[in-house]
């Protein structure tokens, strides 16, 4: 298929922006974010330069999972809005040309949830069958995702005299997914939002959405990804899987890519935070190597943070344990010794050129960016908050104001508490970086105007480059819209090298596309020379005879 055939495929080149509504910006002072509020910030972030929103839950619900505990697939919290809002929302972003793309979290529901409430009333109950009851527990049961706060995954209800399982929280019942009825309903969930606009879905904890291995299971996620495909033409399935790759790429489908759309890579984001412990970049190189090839229309999604802990899991105990010494060194900064609850820049010490190097780094990898909000700006994690995934959890910071631009309400009535210490908004906020020409933010927008002006990132095939340092990681990504080249150095002290350009002949150049000289560069000898300083980062852009990019 040629490139040409597959304009439809924007996730390719996109760059996703996630956030919580309930965090983002309070428009009535009740101290929770709105979906008025959001539609208000709508033009900030098509200037930043994004082009999907990622919206977490906003369904009713009883907060009591930040919202993925959700009562209700097919209304708007009334503390947030109303369906009326949520469509205002979608129209807004789609002027600004953004596509919009929700949670689905049909793994589980709410024990509030109506479905439930009746499944436990009566065996004879209709929606019985919609969760998995027994008389006991198995012998066979697997450990809790949450040994800290459940001790297994099957809880005792009093009412329906049986066992449920439930592979989170407690409070958060299985769905029997297997059950044709069960899938039928989460059929009608997707139809209903995709019927309002809706661009896609992000999958939450797909493993659990389909238990086993086999075929059969897979048949679920080809029929959901088929049922999207007519509904609406464009829209797609970003999945969480986080498995090592060659059980993760059974998650995208067959050769065709029949599956999930495109997948979070885990294993690179674990192995990036080795690299950072230890000024190394092997850790990183040795995982991209190893990352699978996909069909042509799936992708990677590349990030830094998400909303949960840092989870490194995939990473040895040794290796856990060099990450935990370098950037979680207090018990209070992980949750059960399997991730952090800290924010990128406070692991770095706010050290602005290690920060800025790895978000150009995850900017230039093959792949979609996905930011978390608040990232673009550097924000810190709540101190205050230990043990906790709440501690990245907080509100968006737009001014230097005691409720950070997000509410006037009392801060005992705000959802969260505004950031405290050295990252709080009376030294990150968006106001003063939006005036600053070298501030965090205004970086973060030249890295989203360079990549999307580089679509050979989203489209290309990447090689690793050699050269003689293991702390610097050199790259191309090429594919028949261009060729990029970049190097980034995870040493605090420079490097230099030299990068050969493989079929390199008379007449290639280099463009330097993030400094201050974009003088093109002859190649000699079929390279060129670099110089890094310490954390430094550069991209180019090869030019051969006869193309007419622009820097």
């Amino acid at each position: 298929m040629r490139l040409t055939d597959t304009s439809d495929l924007w996730w390719k080149t996109a760059v996703f922006y996630n956030l919580d509504v309930k965090t983002y910006l309070d428009t009535d002072d009740d101290g929770v974010g709105d979906l008025r509020g959001l539609a208000q910030r709508l033009d900030y972030l098509a200037e930043l330069g994004v082009t999907c929103l990622w919206l977490a839950p906003f369904y009713p619900s009883p907060q009591r999972d930040n919202g993925y505990d959700i009562q209700d697939y097919y209304g708007v919290d009334p503390r947030y809005g109303t369906l009326g809002d949520m469509v205002e929302v979608l129209r807004t972003a789609r002027d600004r040309g953004m596509r919009v793309i929700v949670d689905l979290v049909v793994n589980h529901t709410s024990d509030e949830h109506p479905w439930f409430q009746d499944a436990r009333s009566s065996p004879d109950s209709r929606y019985r069958h919609f969760y998995s009851w027994r008389d006991d527990v198995p012998d066979d049961a697997p450990a809790s995702m949450f040994p800290d706060v459940e001790d297994g995954v099957w809880t005792f209800d009093e009412t329906a005299g049986q066992y449920y399982k439930h592979s989170f929280y407690r409070h958060q019942p299985d769905l029997a997914t297997d059950h044709p009825e069960v899938r039928e309903e989460i059929a009608k969930v997707l139809g209903f939002w995709l019927e309002l606009g809706i661009d896609g879905f992000r999958v939450d904890a797909v493993p659990f959405l389909i238990d086993g291995d086999g075929g059969p299971e897979h048949e679920f996620l080809r029929t959901l990804r088929g049922y999207v495909s007519r509904r609406r033409g464009a829209a797609m399935l970003l999945g969480e899987v986080n498995l090592p790759y060659d059980e993760q790429l059974a998650f995208f489908g067959d050769s065709d890519g029949d599956e999930l759309t495109m997948q979070f890579d885990f294993v690179a984001n674990q192995r990036l935070y080795l690299a950072l412990a230890r000024q190394d970049a092997a850790p990183l190189r040795d995982a991209l190597l190893s990352r699978p090839s996909i069909a042509l229309g799936n992708q990677w999604g590349n990030f830094v943070r998400n909303h949960d802990e840092l989870t490194l899991d995939q990473l040895s105990a040794d290796e856990r344990e060099e990450v935990f010494e370098a950037f979680a060194p207090e018990k209070g900064q992980r949750i059960h010794d399997r991730g952090i609850t800290r924010r990128l820049p406070s692991m770095l010490e706010g050290d602005p050129r290690r920060i800025r190097m790895v978000y150009s780094l995850i900017f230039s990898l093959p792949g979609a960016p996905v930011l978390y909000y608040g990232e673009e700006i550097g924000m810190g994690e709540d101190p205050r908050i230990t043990g906790s995934r709440a501690a990245v959890r907080t509100p968006m910071q737009w001014t230097d104001a005691a409720g950070a631009g997000f509410s006037d309400a009392d801060p005992d009535d705000m959802v969260a508490q505004v950031v405290a210490g050295g990252f709080a908004p009376q030294h990150i906020n968006v106001s003063q970086q939006r005036h600053d020409p070298g501030s965090f933010l205004r970086f973060v927008q030249e890295l989203i105007r360079t990549y999307r002006a580089a679509p050979e990132i989203g489209w290309g095939e990447l090689a690793i480059l050699d050269q003689p340092h293991s702390c610097v990681l050199a790259h191309s990504v090429t594919s028949e819209l261009g060729m990029l080249v970049a190097a980034h150095n995870f040493a605090p002290d420079g490097r230099t090298f030299r990068i050969d350009i493989a079929g390199a002949d008379e007449g290639w150049r280099v463009v330097s596309l993030l400094g201050d000289d974009p003088a093109p560069v002859a190649l000699d000898d079929r390279g060129f020379d670099v110089e890094l300083g310490g954390y430094g980062h550069q991209w180019w852009r090869v030019i051969r005879p006869g193309e007419r990019r622009i820097a």
